[in-house]
């Protein structure tokens, strides 16, 4: 890890799991945050962490807060199911905490768990690395420009092939669901950042290639609050070879996000204008840690709110609801 900054963070990385190492990463591009400890109840995945970035390794978070260093931040990165307890025990001890989305399984572990935060005088805030990639916030900054006139379709695709049947992500009792929960909260969210909050949605799950109890193919339709018809493909089992992972369709001209490049073209010209090289990974993670450092250090309220937190899990509940409706179903609002 670089020298850390001398008003750097002390924070401790809960999970050590595959999601760590894009944190870590991340934490090599900042200096907001410094990396004092490491967590996770398996001994191997910890001590090899911590032997690598040379800080303090513990089996639990009350361990941690017990014995370990001084703390004022936590990345927590362990599968859903574990959000709650771990988060609230963290806040509860006067640690910010970063958590991994999705939030919670359920919209009502959510709200425990913000209001635990408010009850500590804490900040809880939800990762979602996307709203911090620079094309998505260049894609915002145009829309907000009046770009695209008005918004009329919006579409979000994430597939790609992943072997799930050795991952918790795909195990309903840690994760919530399947495909739909794992990418779609991220879809969810950067629609909700792009257009604004949701009105009402119905899913489809399509046919389980893999050898898993979960949906691993998904379709979700919504209508936005502004009148915007959006749809989002997910899966884990096939491929939709397209450059852009999101188009915006509107009355004056289109975006397209894509994952090397994206570029806009208003109603009637002739060429698209490329303003954005694609998505980096690591630099978004980077973004969003300084965005929570800030956060944590009272200098701004941050990216994502407690309301956006809280409805990605609410609209993701009601996804799920309305497949087993065959319907559609409003989100309150």
């Amino acid at each position: 890890m670089p020298e850390p900054a001398l008003d750097a963070i002390p924070t401790a990385l809960v999970g050590c799991g595959q999601i760590s190492r894009a944190y870590v990463a991340a934490l090599a591009r900042t200096e907001t945050l410094t990396l004092v400890a490491v967590v996770d109840p398996d001994a191997e995945a910890r001590a090899r962490l911590a032997a690598e970035l040379e800080v303090a390794a513990f089996e639990s978070v009350p361990a941690l807060l017990a014995t370990g260093p001084a703390l004022r931040a936590a990345l927590l990165l362990t599968p859903p199911d574990t959000h709650e307890p771990l988060a609230r025990h963290l806040l509860e001890h006067g640690v910010h905490v970063l958590c991994e989305k999705p939030l919670a399984p359920t919209p009502a572990a959510a709200e425990r768990m913000l209001a635990a935060a408010r009850s500590a005088d804490r900040r809880l805030m939800m990762g979602s690395k996307f709203r911090y990639s620079t094309d998505v916030l260049a894609a915002r900054r145009l829309l907000d420009a009046g770009f695209c006139g008005d918004i009329v379709l919006y579409e979000n695709v994430f597939c790609s092939h992943v072997d799930m049947t050795r991952r918790w992500n795909a195990v309903r009792a840690r994760s919530g669901g399947g495909v739909l929960i794992d990418n779609g909260c991220h879809s969810v969210d950067v629609a909700r950042f792009l257009l604004g909050p949701i009105a009402r949605v119905q899913a489809w799950f399509g046919r389980v290639a893999q050898a898993i109890a979960v949906e691993d193919t998904a379709r979700l339709l919504f209508e936005s609050q502004s009148g915007a018809l959006g749809s989002i493909d997910l899966s884990w089992s096939v491929h939709k070879a397209t450059p852009a992972y999101v188009r915006i369709h509107g009355t004056a001209g289109t975006i397209e996000i894509g994952w090397q490049e994206s570029r806009c073209q208003r109603v009637g010209d002739a060429e698209w204008r490329v303003f954005g090289h694609g998505y980096d990974k690591v630099a978004a993670f980077a973004a969003q840690l300084d965005d929570f450092a800030a956060v944590v250090r009272g200098e701004r309220a941050g990216i994502i709110g407690d309301d956006d937190a809280l409805a990605s899990v609410t609209v993701i509940e009601r996804a799920y609801e309305s497949q087993r409706a065959e319907r559609w179903l409003a989100i309150a609002p």
